[in-house]
């Protein structure tokens, strides 16, 4: 299923490549990756990743991938781009992947270091890092670390990164919600290594082990990378207002 929906998708990402039009991606940012859905409930899409030199054309860069969405697909999430379009917004625990655009954050992996090759901020987790998605708890949707046992609180320990889980060797942030930060409004949004070659995920974009090392040793903080999440008909819509590749 997988590999035939990346026919008609990747004919889009293809056709799309173009100049510049209006400025949602900032004239500064040189990486920007695309994930594109069949409509709003897919659970399952294509990724690819575009550069540019200065102001220039987007050229692709590496093939295009399969990649995985929410159970219930997508809606428009709060980024640099989406949280004003009319419909369907992203809420805490819906199942649904947020569309718009976004900047990426930091790389957080459970190893010691990032990939050979890759150079980019990231941050080791460790037993003392947590990331609230509970709206009632002060810190949602922040990344905080508590050094030792008596400084964490009563609900760290439902709210703890997990360090241990293999899809989640390298995290790279996906700055949804972030400013301002809305309670409710969706939390922890990452890519991560998929957990199966259909398995949907509660509102990450996922992929296989070896597409997310490349990307993760692609990106460069320099060149500010951003992030593209749009069903089919949406991006084909904005890519020119929007200035998207």
């Amino acid at each position: 299923m997988m590999r035939r929906l990346l026919v008609p998708l990747v004919g889009l990402l293809v056709a799309v490549t173009g100049g510049i039009g209006a400025q949602v991606i900032p004239a500064t940012t040189t990486q920007v990756i695309v994930a594109v859905a069949p409509d709003w409930n897919a659970q399952q899409g294509v990724l690819q990743r575009y550069e540019r030199a200065g102001r220039g054309e987007w050229k692709p860069v590496g093939p295009p991938i399969a990649v995985l969405f929410g159970r219930n697909g997508l809606a428009w999430g709060s980024g640099v781009a989406g949280a004003n379009e009319a419909g369907l917004h992203k809420r805490e625990r819906d199942g649904r992947t947020p569309a718009g655009v976004f900047a990426i954050g930091k790389i957080y992996t459970a190893d010691a270091a990032l990939p050979t090759g890759a150079d980019y901020p990231f941050r080791t987790v460790g037993e003392g890092d947590a990331w609230p998605d509970d709206p009632a708890n002060p810190y949602y949707n922040r990344h905080l670390i508590f050094p030792t046992v008596a400084e964490r609180p009563e609900w760290f320990a439902k709210q703890r990164m997990k360090s241990r889980d293999p899809a989640y060797r390298w995290r790279v942030e996906i700055r949804h919600n972030s400013n301002p930060i809305v309670p409710g409004a969706g939390s922890a949004i990452f890519f991560h290594i998929r957990r199966g070659e259909t398995r949907p995920t509660s509102g990450c974009t996922t992929m296989a082990e070896g597409d997310l090392r490349d990307l993760v040793c692609w990106l460069r903080a320099g060149s500010q990378p951003h992030f593209v999440a749009l069903p089919q008909a949406e991006y084909a819509a904005r890519r020119e207002r929007w200035s998207l590749p």
